[in-house]
């Protein structure tokens, strides 16, 4: 029988204490030397897509296909029922059953969180409970946002710690604006990360300017840049990146700064600026192009934590365009396209998204050609 949310409530700082005292454990690069991490996150997730049939039925059968060829791909885990797993169109009972499946393939050894956030607490409280019972290792809850204007950080605190308190398992912050039109404040994330049940946050609030980078201007700097007090924390090789940081990016990094003395980790949310958000501390992504370039992403995770700088660069400048092209320009529709094109089932999304045009479906290869991935 599953601990009840009061009991799990009360077991949740023991928990933490004790997990903490297990050796071994690999310390995220947002960690302070001497604390280890409740549930280390370090490392890349891909936000899974969720396959559908021609009938717009979930096809069970090309998720656990999916999942074969992940299981070849050092992911650190893997995120179910988030934005990309187009989470607000399925069914509570197909939320569960594909978490389940998922859980029934997936290695011990990888973490799997699990997108509960729901618009009340209740419903999130109820639904974090049925997730933890499914198999997650973690929940990411998304900030409600139908009533944003009501939205302050004391209301969101105030939710978020219902949750944290009933919730048996960790519980990850989840900031989107770009579909909820609504940033999770910093003072409200500062307070949360003291929680001992609030173990980090997904920031999917922004990008590193793609622009400049396109005209070979502005951005990630063409020459080897000197290297920074502070290189010998990422280890040795070339200088940390003196990147041109967007506002997203020196969130993350006064986040990563202001919670050092907790156990709080910051994962990216885009592939776009995961260099960028290694540079500034981050632990690890999650991040919807690993869905279809998962290897090369645990390849610049790998190099940063290296301190291999000029050639995480030049990796990260190749993933920018395929990036923006699966999210912001084609969104779900784009990246289930791109996957097919890398040997993975993308099928169909569920209506009202609508596929892409030919011409839309050649602008997005072209993204991926320029840049030499296909």
């Amino acid at each position: 029988m599953a601990l009840s949310t009061r009991l799990a409530s009360r077991l949740r700082p023991a928990l933490a204490a004790l997990c903490r005292a297990v050796p071994g454990q690999r310390r995220g690069l947002s960690t302070p030397p001497g604390l280890e991490p409740t549930l280390d996150l370090g490392g890349i997730f891909p936000p899974l897509a969720t396959p559908f049939s021609a009938l717009q039925e979930v096809d069970y059968a090309q998720l656990e296909a999916n999942l074969r060829r992940y299981a070849s791909i050092p992911f650190r885990g893997l995120v179910v029922l988030g934005s990309s797993g187009e989470y607000p169109y399925l069914a509570p009972r197909e939320r569960l059953e594909v978490l389940s499946c998922v859980r029934r393939a997936l290695p011990r050894d990888r973490l799997l969180l699990a997108g509960s956030g729901c618009e009340s607490t209740q419903a999130t409280v109820e639904l974090t409970v049925s997730m933890a019972e499914a198999g997650a290792d973690a929940a990411l809850v998304v900030t409600p946002c139908y009533y944003r204007g009501a939205m302050s950080a004391a209301a969101l605190v105030r939710h978020y710690t219902e949750v944290a308190e009933a919730s048996p398992i960790p519980v990850v912050l989840y900031s989107v604006p770009a579909n909820t039109g609504l940033e999770l404040p910093l003072e409200a994330v500062l307070t949360l990360a003291q929680h001992p049940n609030v173990i980090g946050i997904k920031d999917s609030g922004g990008d590193v300017s793609e622009a400049g980078l396109a005209r070979g201007t502005r951005g990630w700097p063409q020459t080897r840049p000197r290297a920074t007090p502070r290189a010998p924390r990422w280890g040795r090789g070339d200088a940390h990146p003196q990147a041109h940081l967007s506002p997203q990016i020196t969130r993350m990094g006064l986040i990563v700064h202001k919670t050092r003395q907790e156990d709080f980790q910051v994962l990216a949310g885009s592939a776009g600026f995961l260099l960028a958000s290694y540079a500034v501390g981050a632990s690890g992504g999650v991040c919807a192009l690993a869905n279809v370039l998962g290897a090369p992403l645990c390849q610049l995770e790998r190099l940063c934590r290296q301190g291999s700088w000029r050639e995480a660069r030049d990796l990260q400048h190749r993933l920018i365009e395929p990036n923006a092209a699966v999210t912001r320009r084609f969104g779900i529709p784009g990246l289930k396209k791109a996957m097919e094109w890398f040997g993975y089932y993308g099928g169909p999304c569920r209506a009202p998204l609508a596929p892409l045009s030919p011409a839309q479906v050649e602008e997005l290869r072209g993204a991926f050609s320029t840049n030499g991935w296909l």
